[in-house]
């Protein structure tokens, strides 16, 4: 188990299995010494736990909590092409995406549940830059979408 792993766990958490993809596209790819994940919804063992808008059918919190599991799917993409996630040299970009309703203006805080869940399993490793985007609708009808770019160590 790796460092990252481990960390995680003391957490109480696990890296689940890559969610599988719901179109033509690969969970995450590696080009030289980055990995680029494919957005990844909040999915449990398959499944969305809750589906609809922020700020409607779900509350901040939720989706706080949502994007905390969208970020840890993330890392299990990661971990399918890098081999292991000890090989993460630091968190470069995270970009956010947050199903809103018209009147929700609190996406930064939203994606916040991926950007802490990264520096709490990564260190300074995890701090990146970050963009929160409020969209109309997400695949699924998932509340929030969350992808990351990691550089690897060499």
């Amino acid at each position: 188990m790796s460092a990252v792993e481990e960390k995680l766990a003391g957490l109480g958490l696990s890296l689940p299995e890559v969610v599988p993809p719901l179109a033509a596209y690969q969970p995450a790819v590696q080009s030289g010494v980055y990995v680029y994940t494919a957005g990844q919804l909040p999915m449990v063992e398959g499944k969305l736990p809750v589906t609809g808008k922020v700020g409607a059918e779900v509350t901040a919190d939720e989706a706080k909590d949502l994007a905390r599991v969208c970020a840890l799917n993330a890392l299990a993409a990661v971990k399918s092409v890098a081999g292991d996630l000890d090989r993460i040299a630091r968190v470069v970009k995270v970009t956010g995406f947050v199903a809103s309703a018209a009147d929700f203006t609190g996406q930064p805080g939203v994606i916040n549940g991926a950007s802490e869940l990264l520096a709490e399993a990564l260190g300074d490793k995890g701090v990146h830059a970050r963009s929160a985007v409020g969209v109309a609708v997400l695949p699924m009808d998932a509340p929030v979408e969350v992808e990351i770019q990691v550089e690897l160590v060499p």
